[in-house]
């Protein structure tokens, strides 16, 4: 079919407005979109595309000057005497699903350290592993 044939065939409508119904409301854009929802190929899917697009931190590796020093603020924490001060713990919790994780602060006393466990206790009862402890700040900032 030629270019003038196809404008001859529409020339009739083409430039007539757009039709709006007096009997039914316009549906709203969010119901058009749904009624096409039953035909996703990939159940699911959706769910994995957030999953991987959520970000994650890396694991922290401390060098061992690091962990001196941390271990030095441990034991500052622990044995002030007189009643323990306040401190705030940051930590790394894994992440259960895919690597890496994310950074967690807790501030509260600490009740004590279990070597044996390798557990930080909390006064609130909040048990930290002492393996996954980032930093120690001691007072009440």
């Amino acid at each position: 079919m030629k270019e003038q044939d196809k404008e001859r065939t529409y020339e009739d409508i083409i430039n007539l407005p757009h039709h709006v119904s007096a009997v039914h409301p316009p549906m709203p854009l969010s119901d058009r979109a749904a009624q096409f929802a039953p035909f996703a190929a990939l159940t699911g899917y959706g769910e994995v595309i957030k999953e991987t697009a959520r970000q994650t931190d890396r694991k922290p590796e401390l060098t061992e000057d690091e962990k001196q020093a941390l271990d030095y603020k441990l034991q500052m924490a622990v044995s002030l005497p007189g009643e323990k001060p306040v401190v705030t713990v940051t930590y790394f919790v894994p992440d259960g699903k895919k690597a890496g994780g994310s950074y967690h602060r807790i501030r509260g006393k600490i009740r004590k350290t279990d070597t044996d466990s390798g557990k930080l206790i909390m006064e609130n009862g909040e048990q930290i592993e002492l393996d996954l402890v980032v930093d120690i700040h001691i007072g009440s900032t």
